[in-house]
């Protein structure tokens, strides 16, 4: 199946055109992804180990549940459909905490609260093979280690630097 992005430019105006995952992206045209950053009301956070089939990264742990926003996706709507997707949570709260281009995307990273049964996670086939909840000493620990992804970790920065540890 063939999954289309609209395409926006660097003022994030939609141009119209349809992108389709796997070709090139054009200069100057970029397509949306969107990752969340999972805590519970308890103050853990959600990590999850991506599969070892997936292209970049098998096997990691990360912090953020997301992906590509797909054809007619607001922001919004893609992200809460890719954490239903990824670890089958229903998001009710967004808060945007950083925002960049990069490369041909234009990242959008959020944080939401969660008051959810922290054993119902339901992790996506070929996505995510297991997940762990840590406190928030633990999840600075893992955001500083090179177990983190580097890129993830750049994302996340204003987060980080937000907390008081």
């Amino acid at each position: 199946m063939v999954e289309l992005w609209d395409a926006y430019n660097e003022k994030e105006e939609l141009l119209g055109i349809d992108l389709v995952r796997g070709e090139k992206i054009p200069e100057g045209m970029y397509h949306l992804v969107v990752e969340v950053l999972i805590k519970h009301v308890d103050g853990d956070y959600l990590l999850t180990q991506r599969d070892f089939n997936k292209m970049g990264w098998p096997g990691y742990w990360e912090a953020t549940a997301g992906g590509s926003a797909t054809k007619g996706d607001t922001p919004e709507t893609g992200i809460r459909r890719e954490a239903f997707e990824e670890v089958g949570i229903e998001l009710s709260n967004l808060e945007l905490i950083s925002k960049h281009i990069d490369c041909s995307a234009i990242y959008y990273n959020y944080l939401s609260v969660v008051d959810c049964d922290k054993n119902s996670i339901a992790l996506q086939e070929g996505e995510t093979i297991d997940y762990k909840w840590v406190n928030e000493e633990e999840f600075v620990k893992f955001m500083n280690s090179d177990d983190c992804i580097p890129s993830q970790k750049e994302r996340l920065i204003p987060y980080l630097k937000s907390l008081k540890i």
